[in-house]
């Protein structure tokens, strides 16, 4: 009871392949579920919900901090490069005022 506790108020945050292959381990292993999650530190109902999330869903399962869907990523890159753009045109700016003050 107290591990369970400890599970809610710390949660752990597994990448995409982790989630993947702990799936595949559990579909393919003579061994239970149970002791598969076990033996992974993960807890039990949370590897039938990834298993679960496959199934139902495999292009979209697992969407967290490891793995985006194709229109955050798309939105993260632009927005990096939106920053780059920036910044270099600050540049600019600095380099045009730099140059300006040296003409008569």
């Amino acid at each position: 009871m107290a591990e369970e506790r400890d599970e809610q108020q710390e949660p752990r945050f597994y990448s995409h392949e982790f989630k993947l292959e702990a799936v595949r381990l559990s579909e393919t292993s003579e061994q239970t579920v149970a002791q598969i999650a076990r033996d992974l530190g993960v807890p039990e109902r949370v590897l039938y919900r990834w298993r679960h999330q496959l199934r139902e869903q495999p292009e979209q399962a697992f969407p967290g901090k490891g793995h985006q869907s194709a229109l955050e990523e798309e939105n993260r890159r632009l927005k990096r490069e939106l920053e780059l753009l920036k910044q270099e045109r600050e540049i600019l700016k600095k380099v045009v005022a730099i140059f300006s003050r040296g003409q008569p």
